[in-house]
């Protein structure tokens, strides 16, 4: 979306659409289920996990990266990354608050 038209929206919708971009691949969703189970991981473990090339996980781990999903350290000549507790705990009150339940009765639409 062109930086004009974010401006048309609230930044907790900005946000919102940022982090739910972030999300909107099923190898990231499946780094993350794995990122929550193991604690942390070395990047190169999830080509094995996920069955996808090194160059391809990398893009995924940098784009929960760049949205702060998730972080990571360099540990020797590898980079261990984990959930980001700040960001997750943020993102899932968004999540909550966006999902609210909806008073709708089968009759409509």
């Amino acid at each position: 979306m062109g930086i004009t038209k974010t401006a048309n929206f609230t930044d907790a919708q900005n946000e919102l659409a940022v982090m739910l971009k972030a999300l909107a691949h099923p190898a990231r969703i499946a780094i993350i289920e794995h990122l929550i189970k193991a604690n942390e991981c070395i990047g190169s473990d999830l080509v094995d996990l996920l069955g996808l090339a090194q160059p391809t996980i990398s893009q995924h781990l940098r784009e929960l990266k760049d949205v702060g999903i998730i972080k990571g350290k360099i540990e020797g000549t590898s980079m261990c990354y984990c959930i980001n507790n700040q960001t997750w705990a943020k993102y899932r009150t968004l999540l909550s608050s966006f999902f609210v339940e909806v008073n709708c009765d089968d009759s409509c639409c």
